[in-house]
């Protein structure tokens, strides 16, 4: 091996090393202490359901369409994407909207025994807005919107792997 080769390897070793001792780990999936779980209360075609079972679907859950088959039920409560003027000019032009993601839910058996009491979300963003630019503050609303929602959902992927079920 050349020096110049040996030198790099050296290199690399030394700048990973403080790595190796301070618990950095890269996120992997989660890990659930329940074999299945129900999805109960969603709006028929919400975005936010669609994605977390798109996740869910990468993990070894079992989803179940009956509540009264699963481990755990997911109960929805509040699904709500919300989209309110901040300001306007004189003439009632608006110049900046704020957008919400409100999602409420509780985790619970299906016997009706509460595993996380009713648990809400609130995402919020703020965007400027420009008649003359309608189409990409379109575009930019709908990337707030999904940015938001992945942020749910991870949120609700990391509490479903936290749960523990009564013994």
């Amino acid at each position: 091996m050349s020096p110049l080769l040996q030198r790099r390897h050296l290199l690399l070793a030394a700048a990973t090393a403080p790595l190796v001792g301070c618990g950095f780990e890269l996120r992997r999936e989660p890990e659930f202490l329940f074999r299945s779980l129900a999805l109960s209360g969603f709006k028929p075609g919400s975005p936010l359901a669609a994605d977390l079972k798109r996740q869910l679907s990468r993990t070894a859950l079992l989803m179940v369409e009956d509540a009264n088959r699963a481990e755990v039920v997911l109960e929805v409560l509040r699904d709500a994407r919300e989209k309110s003027v901040v300001v306007s000019t004189s003439a009632g032009q608006v110049r900046e909207w704020q957008l919400r993601v409100n999602f409420d839910y509780l985790l619970r058996v299906p016997s009706g025994e509460l595993l996380l009491p009713r648990t809400e979300l609130r995402m919020t963003r703020e965007m400027n807005y420009t008649e003359s630019a309608a189409l990409a503050k379109e575009q930019e609303e709908a990337q707030l919107y999904r940015a938001m929602q992945s942020d749910a959902v991870a949120q609700i992927m990391r509490r479903l792997s936290a749960v523990r079920l009564p013994a």
